[in-house]
């Protein structure tokens, strides 16, 4: 509002957002492949805690998977449960990834049958990484992602609602997965993806074009 000048804090938030709307990702062309780490973190609210008890009314649950050394994708979702995982791994993980999580029992139930293989770190038991014929079994890069994210939650913005967090996370990934390009190749990536995109005032949260 204050570089722009723009006498509305209103408009200047709507701006913010058809931007967050254009950078929007198309389904994903090609599936997040390789060694892929997919976790559960929990943003917002007011009440502290960890956790699925934290996240019930006072939090929202955000699974995101990364391709390690490549791409990210986050979704809000209601609750993390199979039932609203499977689609996410569907859409996003090919079948030939080989996935790492922490143990929370929701994963094996969701990547039975769809991926190459799933291992797994035991948080439960403060192991955080390991070395395994060859593999490091970790979930260190998506937590460091979560944890990019976290800080410009409470650092930038302080608060995302439950209603907008889908726009947040669209700029967050965009952020994550052209942080290796120069600025003027994300201008110009940045520009093509507003062709066919149009956001109204009445509804910026809104998730499908």
């Amino acid at each position: 509002m204050r570089n722009l000048e723009i006498g509305s804090y209103r408009t200047a938030w709507f701006m913010a957002h058809r931007i967050r709307w254009a950078l929007t990702q198309e389904p994903v062309k090609e599936a997040l492949n390789g060694t892929v780490e997919m976790d559960e973190t929990y943003i917002g609210g007011k009440r502290r805690g960890r956790g699925v008890q934290a996240g019930l009314d006072n939090k929202t649950p955000v699974i995101a998977l990364v391709e390690r050394k490549g791409r990210v994708r986050s979704f809000a979702v209601e609750q993390v449960t199979a039932k609203n995982l499977r689609p996410i791994v569907d859409e996003c993980v090919s079948p030939e990834a080989h996935v790492m999580t922490d143990d929370a029992m929701v994963y094996p139930f969701v990547l039975n049958g769809k991926v190459a293989s799933h291992d797994t770190v035991n948080h439960s038991q403060n192991e955080y990484s390991r070395h395994e014929a060859g593999k490091v079994i970790t979930t260190n890069t998506v937590e460091g992602f979560f944890a990019i994210m976290k800080r410009g939650n409470y650092g930038v913005y302080h608060h995302w609602s439950k209603k907008y967090m889908g726009q947040y996370l669209r700029e967050f990934d965009w952020r994550y997965n052209v942080r290796n390009l120069a600025d003027i190749e994300r201008v110009v990536i940045a520009l093509k993806l507003t062709a066919g995109k149009r956001l109204m005032l009445k509804s910026p949260h809104a998730e499908t074009p």
